[in-house]
């Protein structure tokens, strides 16, 4: 059976506690305190280490910024340049095989006139000179040139502009599906 029996108390008079809480309390020394006061360090210590690390991403961020920034205009002036001599090769190419083309229906003009008439090789004439006179047109100018012309006849012809687009689009979208 349990023993209910009262315990003498073992602990300090009133007095006494009270004693050494002013004591505690006037030295500031006690468990809670300092453990406070470690505490509020470790934060003002950690404060000041995201602080630092913060500065130092940061100047990385920058410096990566930097770095990627000139890459690009280095990247983006080559590709400037790789693609106007691609333009320019373009352009002779096309120029080329404008002649080649007007060639060959000047050639054929004669055919023409045999099988389908005089005013049909006459036709065929016409033809090829005026792509002669365009592949000289052609290769006369600069791919500068060329390129604002392309933009004032788009700002003369719109609607032109946007039908060609269309059929441009089609018939590239059709090489390719193939």
């Amino acid at each position: 059976m349990a023993d209910n029996t009262a315990k003498p108390r073992t602990s300090k008079p009133r007095a006494a506690k009270a004693a050494s809480a002013t004591s505690a309390t006037t030295s500031n020394t006690s468990p809670r305190s300092e453990a406070r006061s470690r505490f509020n360090a470790a934060l003002e210590e950690a404060k000041a280490g995201a602080a630092a690390l913060k500065t130092e991403a940061t100047g990385r961020a920058t410096t990566y910024a930097d770095d990627a920034r000139a890459k690009s205009e280095d990247w983006a002036a080559e590709a400037r340049v790789k693609a106007a001599e691609l333009a320019a090769e373009g352009k002779n190419k096309a120029g080329e095989a404008l002649v080649s083309l007007s060639r060959v229906v000047e050639e054929n003009a004669p055919a023409i006139d045999e099988k389908l008439g005089q005013k049909y090789g006459d036709y065929a004439r016409n033809a090829s000179r005026s792509l002669s006179d365009t592949a000289s047109t052609l290769q006369g100018k600069s791919v500068e040139d060329l390129g604002e012309d392309a933009r004032e006849y788009v700002r003369q012809n719109p609607g032109k502009s946007v039908g060609i687009a269309v059929l441009a689009g089609y018939i590239i979208s059709r090489i390719f599906r193939r």
